[in-house]
């Protein structure tokens, strides 16, 4: 990068940061520190949510799922405007009616505290995990793209983070996401146009006759990940249970001067997350077609570790399959603009020739960019940290951007990752206080600067948990799946107790409780037999439903066979 790009990159990150911690370092009050100002508006709320999820592993990451998958993963967010319809309606009048904290506090008054405690850890396990995946991911697409190490660039990411969340907790979290957003959004356009401007004629036709813009697929399959039918039953229970169940969304909106506020705040990403995602991935679809018309498209895109192996004693087989690239990716340039003469032609059958002998094309280009991997895998192993899809973005970035612009996609890339990550500590923090600390030793009543130390402590040890774990995680799996589905097995059974907790009055803490480990066994069962019989493995979007219909039908198997729950058990 040049010092332009340095410039914008470092002024850019360290501002935000040192603006919220600047904004709310004043903040004693246990109320604004957990849960924000009360004057929060409606726009804040919507983009607090909208940064906490969309971490750097949705920008970095999803053009990449997109570039080998075509734009198919839309699909996943198809439930979520039901999802948040229904979180505005139930979950958020009962949170705010009560005046909770976190969500687990109401489990612990419709239920009991096993009951409150099991949900408070079923999030801290899985939102700290997501913790470390989330700073995982940037530093370790960008220390090996610019040659940084690892270790520092996890440690830097993570210390920056712990430091306005720490000072500011909630309040600097909301305050600094619409600057980050806004940073998010404008490198994005940013990175758009320019390829846009680099796109050759007919590029949507070409990704579409190359199966990358198949967007919906009606196949009644349950052991395809990306369907219709798996994104809106699926994606439907796994919207329903981050936004309505997860302590680091929930803590988003509670908070505000009024219902109105929060509501109006879940419908802006109702109305505007799949849109967001969309360009998102249409973005992906464009660079694959981007790539086809280069000379020089690589066969791997991390070309720092390619490069080193290249020069190293086995450089003599990577040079070589960099060479059959070339010449098949030569050749599908030819199939590429023989299709499209075709095409023109109006010639059905001579186009229907071409469109075949294109795929056959890219299926020999597929091959050789498979064993080209494999060979860099086994050459060096750290490579299999990330899959090469996740590095197509940022190749695109840094050599097709112009200088200035590739620091401001780079402070894209580390302003999502702390956006989500300060979302995070924000909820690991106040759930380990609220429901796990307080049981230990009560918050003092009339001491807010002992609660709020309390709470601080808390958001650093995660934070610094965090940080622990990134700098040891791998993944075989592209990072935003990787993401799901680690959701995907934490959350069903957690959205379960919720489900019963707002309609199965009759139910009491004991029934769901042991039903609430049982649907965990049976989602943690089919997963694992997934892994060790590939063939037969469900997507795991189904294993949403599946986690939560058990949970609630183990509940009402149990409850019957219980004496009726206490009076408190129901209201």
């Amino acid at each position: 990068m040049s010092p332009v790009d340095w410039i914008v990159l470092l002024g850019t990150m360290l501002g935000i940061a040192a603006y919220g911690t600047w904004r709310t370092r004043h903040t004693r009050n246990l109320d604004t520190y957990l849960k924000g100002n009360e004057t929060t508006k409606w726009g804040t709320i919507g983009l607090s949510v909208m940064a906490t999820q969309a971490s750097t592993i949705t920008y970095l990451s999803l053009p990449g799922q997109a570039y080998e998958n075509g734009i198919a993963f839309i699909q996943n967010y198809f439930g979520l405007p039901l999802a948040l319809i229904l979180v505005c309606a139930v979950f958020l009048p009962i949170y705010r009616k009560l005046g909770v904290y976190t969500a687990y506090e109401y489990l612990g008054r419709r239920f009991d505290q096993k009951t409150r405690l099991l949900g408070a850890g079923l999030f801290l396990l899985q939102r700290g995990l997501q913790s470390g995946i989330t700073i995982y991911a940037p530093a370790i697409i960008l220390s090996t793209v610019f040659g940084w190490r690892l270790d520092l660039t996890i440690v830097f990411t993570g210390l920056l983070a712990i430091v306005y969340t720490v000072t500011g907790g909630s309040a600097a979290v909301n305050l600094t996401q619409k600057w980050q957003m806004a940073v998010i959004f404008g490198g994005m356009l940013t990175a758009f146009a320019v390829l846009l401007a680099r796109l050759p004629d007919h590029a949507t036709a070409v990704a579409g006759a190359m199966g990358k813009l198949q967007a919906v697929d009606y196949t009644p399959d349950l052991r395809l990940r990306y369907t219709f039918w798996s994104g809106v039953l699926g994606g439907f229970f796994l919207s329903l249970s981050y936004f309505g169940t997860d302590q680091s969304q929930v803590q988003r909106y509670i908070g505000g001067a009024a219902l109105r506020e929060g509501r109006l705040g879940l419908m802006f990403n109702a109305l505007f997350k799949i849109p967001m995602q969309f360009f998102i991935v249409l973005l992906g679809a464009l660079l694959f077609v981007f790539y086809q018309f280069q000379p020089d498209t690589p066969v791997v895109f991390n070309r720092t570790a390619w490069e080193r192996q290249a020069a190293g004693p086995q450089g003599e087989v990577f040079r070589a399959l960099a060479a059959r690239h070339a010449a098949l990716h030569a050749e599908k340039q030819e199939r590429i603009h023989a299709w499209i003469d075709a095409r023109a032609g109006g010639d059905p059958a001579a186009e229907a020739a071409a469109r075949s002998a294109l795929a056959a094309a890219q299926r020999a280009s597929d091959t050789v960019r498979d064993e080209a991997r494999q060979a860099l895998y086994s050459a060096a192993p750290d490579a299999r940290r990330t899959r090469d899809s996740d590095y197509v973005f940022v190749t695109f970035i840094l050599t097709q951007l112009p200088h200035g612009a590739i620091g401001l996609l780079i402070a894209v890339m580390f302003a999502s990752a702390l956006s989500s990550k300060a979302g995070e500590l924000n909820a690991l923090g106040t759930t380990t206080t609220i429901d796990l600390w307080r049981h230990l030793r009560p918050l003092a009543a009339h001491d807010e600067a002992r609660n709020v130390r309390s709470a601080k402590r808390f958001t650093a040890l995660w934070g610094l948990f965090a940080i622990g774990f990134a700098l040891f995680v791998s993944f075989a799996e592209n990072l935003i799946e990787a993401l799901n589905i680690v959701a995907s097995i934490f959350y069903p059974a957690l959205l379960g107790v919720f489900v019963v907790a707002f309609f199965l009055r009759k139910v009491g803490g004991t029934a769901v409780f042991w039903a609430a480990l049982a649907a965990q066994a049976v989602v943690l069962a089919i997963f694992l037999y997934g892994k060790a019989q590939p063939a037969h493995a469900i997507g795991y979007l189904w294993l949403n439903p599946i986690g939560c219909a058990a949970c609630v039908l183990f509940s009402l198997v149990i409850q019957s066979l219980l004496p009726p729950p206490p009076v408190h058990g129901r209201e």
